[in-house]
């Protein structure tokens, strides 16, 4: 049977591990930290951060849903052309085949899964 997964806050807020720089970033010095949580199922899921910087998001191959804790970033959905700034508590869904891109203006941190 599963078990509970708890992270305690200072877990969620304190210093996470050093990822490198985001792959494909084409602004900024995008310095990725982790803390990946095993949820025992095939869904990626954890807490991330990424320092200012923007990248180019091409037909997303799964969908993300993530939770932002802290900082600021625009998305800008190549479809319609809309720019959205997210920043602390706000919820954000990108779908399988999403196309747009990504501008962190202030470093972000967000609780996220992709399955």
């Amino acid at each position: 049977m599963p078990s509970l997964i708890h992270l305690p806050r200072h877990q969620v807020v304190g210093p996470l591990s050093p990822a490198g720089r985001r792959p494909g970033a084409d602004s900024g010095d995008p310095q990725l930290h982790t803390l990946p949580v095993d949820a025992g199922t095939p869904a990626q899921v954890g807490i991330w951060e990424c320092e200012p910087g923007g990248w180019p998001v091409v037909d997303r191959p799964n969908t993300e849903t993530c939770y932002i804790i802290s900082g600021r970033a625009t998305l800008t959905d190549e479809q319609s052309g809309t720019a959205v700034e997210i920043s602390a508590g706000d919820y954000v869904v990108l779908p399988p085949g999403w196309t747009g891109r990504w501008d962190v203006t202030e470093t972000l941190r967000k609780a996220y899964s992709i399955f």
